[in-house]
């Protein structure tokens, strides 16, 4: 490719809406461009780029079993309908209608479509166990679209749907899917970790995401050094300390004026703040799958003043579309105050407590009164709860569930995630199979992704410097980036064409700088670009008997003569693509 030719641009100054590396320097390199909010075109940099991506998931995929196939992205209400998804996802969907006036779905992921395909083509065990896959276009309205390529509405992903007769199968194909994913990313150049993970809308019955440790992730995780326990912060249990027994003391009103805080009502009764109940409000959404309407509850929790509520637990367990937290008139609907709230007393109120809470005794709790506070409260004796399970946070420090040792917080960005979906999509279709008996069984379905242009932009973000982007020799766009500079007495031109054509016959197609620009902006847009070897063809490297040879990685240039320039290129990407495996 002529550099002259290229449909891209790179610019000089880094763009003002632009938050982190990896979405600066694409942009500023010409590999992306921004459309609206979340949606970007992909220049013919990033979309070679991609392609040895996809390339790159397609043997992985092909060599655990693997068929891979292609999903519409606009799909009809109805399957989502049949699943009950329609009425469970919210606003990020993409819902319209075609001219017909029936209801159509821009595909945020594809279990619909695969149970239906499964019931029409799935009719007898020995058909199984199956594996499917497609890179597709996805579309998510997400409200908060950030940092490029990280979060984005408009997306295409490596999806896979394995089909087993039972849960053995499933684990088989789970586990071909967890050493995959780990292949896939260590040949783009980007190291991964797992960690248990909610299954959100997804459902199911287990689930893994793939982590790139970085401070710009918006997922916090925890990880346990000693045992190796890994988990995202919305599912991550911890070992709760055993409070002291105690015996139960009379319920004690005391004025606490202005402690309308945990912090401050420890402080005025000079008690620690595991001797306080927390009060944590919520309105939850509600399906109500019968009468097919939506409504909405108050949801009062409560967790010990020490810790914090986990929403996602919460959520889960209270069975609700969604959760927001309540608005101060929703409050004092109830008879609760702000700031001075507990459970005692309050009807028609969804309470819910953490599994600490009963056993830890003589709490202090508002009192539903401004200015007041009641001391010794406990749970069984002055409230009970609808429901009492672990809703806490874990933290930097909490103990870890399998071998107690204190844990570490550190964040990441998700860029794959595999789900035991169970028989939770072909139950809703009556997509079923015949065994060796004659006897019908829902198939059981294995769901796996990867974010394509996240992973991309994960590399970026993971392989850059000062000067801009270094990619690793399996995903670059070109493998060499020629640069020719005018010679005074030399025609460099002629030898850079000669070199150019070695190159392309050696199936090496370089990125030819063919531009009448200065060394100096060759030299920085090569930098920028960041394909893994500079070539250069110049008057003083022909005078010192060759070509300058220097890698994007570090190291200093050397010569290396014309006669050489494919075998040396030929050595220099097999010894980097060793390197790096």
């Amino acid at each position: 490719m002529r550099y002259s030719n290229l449909f891209s641009q790179t610019l000089r100054e880094v763009p003002t809406d632009t938050e982190v590396a990896s979405h600066q320097l694409l942009v500023r390199a010409g590999f992306i461009q921004q459309l609206g909010a979340g949606i970007f075109s992909y220049l013919p940099l990033a979309q070679r780029s991609l392609k040895k991506i996809m390339a790159i998931m397609r043997e992985e995929m092909d060599a655990i079993g693997g068929q891979e196939i292609c999903m519409p992205v606009v799909q009809p209400a109805e399957l989502w309908q049949e699943t009950g998804r329609w009425y469970q996802i919210g606003s990020e969907m993409g819902r319209f209608k075609d001219k017909s006036d029936h209801d159509m779905v821009l595909a945020m992921t594809h279990e619909e479509v695969v149970a239906d395909l499964t019931r029409s083509l799935i009719h007898s065990y020995r058909q199984m166990p199956a594996l499917v896959y497609h890179i597709q276009t996805k579309w998510r309205d997400d409200p908060r679209p950030r940092a490029g390529l990280i979060r984005v509405r408009e997306f295409t992903m490596l999806d896979s749907y394995s089909l087993d007769r039972d849960s053995e199968g499933l684990d088989r194909q789970y586990d071909a899917h967890y050493d995959a994913y780990f292949r896939i990313f260590k040949r783009c150049g980007l190291t991964a970790v797992a960690v248990r993970s909610d299954t959100g809308m997804m459902g199911g019955k287990m689930a893994h995401e793939y982590m790139y440790l970085t401070p710009i992730g918006e997922d916090s995780l925890l990880f346990c050094d000693s045992c190796g326990y890994s988990a995202n912060r919305q599912v991550a249990a911890m070992q709760k300390p055993v409070p002291a027994a105690e015996t139960a003391l009379p319920l004690q009103k005391v004025a606490t004026p202005n402690a309308s805080s945990i912090e401050e009502l420890a402080e005025f009764l000079h008690i620690g703040k595991e001797k306080t109940a927390k009060a944590v409000f919520f309105v939850g959404k509600f399906e109500d799958d019968e009468k097919k309407i939506e409504y909405e509850r108050f949801i009062f929790a409560v967790v010990r003043g020490d810790m914090e509520v986990n929403e996602t637990k919460l959520t889960n367990l209270v069975k609700a579309k969604e959760l927001r937290p309540a608005q101060d008139e929703e409050i004092k609907v109830t008879g609760a105050v702000p700031g001075y709230a507990s459970p005692l007393g309050l009807k028609d109120v969804l309470v819910v407590v953490d599994d600490l809470i009963p056993q830890s005794p003589n709490l202090a709790a508002g009192a539903n009164e401004v200015g007041y506070h009641l001391l010794n409260v406990n749970y069984g004796r002055d409230y009970t709860a609808a429901l009492v399970a672990d809703i806490t946070a874990a933290g930097e420090g909490s103990l870890c569930p399998q071998c107690g040792k204190p844990m570490r917080l550190t964040r990441g960005v998700e860029v794959g995630n595999i789900f035991k979906l169970g028989t939770r999509y072909t139950d809703s279709l009556s997509a079923t199979y015949l065994d060796e008996n004659g006897e019908a069984h829902a198939v059981v379905m294995g769901s796996y992704g990867i974010g394509v242009g996240r992973l991309l932009a994960c590399a970026a973000e993971e392989h850059h410097d000062d000067k801009g982007l270094i990619w690793p020799v399996s995903i670059a766009p070109y493998p060499v980036h020629l640069v020719v500079l005018a010679g005074k007495t030399m025609d460099t031109m002629q030898t850079a064409l000669e070199v150019e054509t070695l190159l392309k016959e050696a199936g090496l197609e370089p990125l030819f700088d063919d531009r009448e620009e200065s060394a100096g902006v060759k030299f920085n847009d090569a930098d920028l670009i960041g394909l893994p070897l500079r070539v250069t063809v110049s008057e003083r490297a022909l005078k010192q008997g060759g070509l300058e040879f220097k890698r994007r990685a570090g190291g200093e240039p050397r010569i290396v003569p014309l006669s050489e320039v494919v075998t040396a290129v030929r050595n220099y990407l097999e010894e980097a693509a060793s390197s790096a495996s």
